[in-house]
């Protein structure tokens, strides 16, 4: 008699997850990366309730003027607001951060997904393409795919994402072929749970964790890889207000009107220490090896 199937079977870690959410709650440093990147995430997704200036308007007879009450950050060469530009450029860098990894995370979470958990023949495959992709610097293989492309912030953030999955594809990996050993996924098989079935909804739930770390830990990192390809002139391209692009312009008057390029400078160290701190907080509430103590 076939066992009647049964919810997924996920690893608990509730009771040691609530102690380390609340010592988590009073690290200082997990606060203020949540306080940096909530604060980040509210003007990237209402630019227009902080702007006080359309970031696109042109005005010669303010051009270059030094920060002040009316342009707290200045302006540019062509008299546009720096702090407008500065607050609608978090929409497109967080934004283009954000959905890179997204689509690293789905590319590569799905290929090792199935790489793990068949094995044989088709993970050597599946491994030995991801090496060949992990062989090249990150940022010289965006360069080459976004010069294949074509300058672009759509396609610079297709570059990362083209970057990035195979360091997801080894991650669930790895944590595929572990997880697929343990005993509940043996029970799932003699109860007679589909191997696909078993795949979705028992080893998928059980990888999660690492995957949403390494997660918030990259969107950091993509965000400074955009600028990095924006300032190379290879992501936005002007006049659309992005911070790498701001600053590639910027460098040119910096010596005179620092103002220009420090203030795009700032809010991608901003962001990206705050996704960091951030990351670094999740690990230790998701990780169970944090545990005791």
């Amino acid at each position: 008699m076939t066992a009647p199937e049964s919810t997924p079977v996920t690893v608990s870690w509730v009771p040691s997850r609530a102690r380390r959410a609340s010592r988590l709650l009073r690290d200082p440093s997990f606060l203020a990366g949540a306080l940096i990147t909530t604060l980040i995430v509210i003007v990237a997704a209402a630019p227009g309730l902080f702007a006080g200036f359309d970031p696109l308007a042109v005005d010669g007879s303010r051009r270059l003027a030094t920060p002040s009450a009316v342009h707290p950050f200045g302006t540019d060469e062509l008299g546009r607001d720096m702090l407008s530009r500065v607050i609608h450029g978090a929409r497109l860098s967080v934004s283009s951060g954000f959905f890179a990894v997204l689509i690293a995370t789905v590319l590569g979470g799905a290929l090792g997904l199935v790489a793990g958990y068949a094995g044989g023949g088709l993970d050597e495959v599946m491994m030995r393409v991801a090496d060949i992709f992990l062989a090249f610097p990150a940022l010289v293989m965006a360069m080459a795919v976004v010069a294949a492309l074509g300058p672009s912030l759509v396609n610079a953030l297709l570059a990362l994402a083209i970057v990035w999955w195979p360091q997801y594809t080894r991650l669930v990996r790895i944590s595929v072929v572990a997880a697929k050993e343990q005993t509940y996924v043996e029970a799932a098989r003699a109860a007679g749970v589909p191997e696909r079935r078993i795949m979705l909804r028992h080893v998928l739930p059980n990888i999660v964790s690492p995957v949403i770390v390494k997660m918030t830990l990259d969107v950091g990192t993509a965000i400074l890889l955009t600028a990095a390809l924006s300032f190379l002139g290879l992501g936005a391209q002007p006049p659309t207000p992005e911070w790498g692009s701001m600053i590639t312009t910027g460098r040119n008057y910096m010596l005179e009107y620092w103002w220009y390029p420090t203030f795009p400078g700032a809010a991608i160290f901003l962001t990206a220490l705050g996704f960091n701190l951030l990351g670094d907080g999740v690990r230790d509430w998701l990780d169970p090896r944090m545990a005791a103590g």
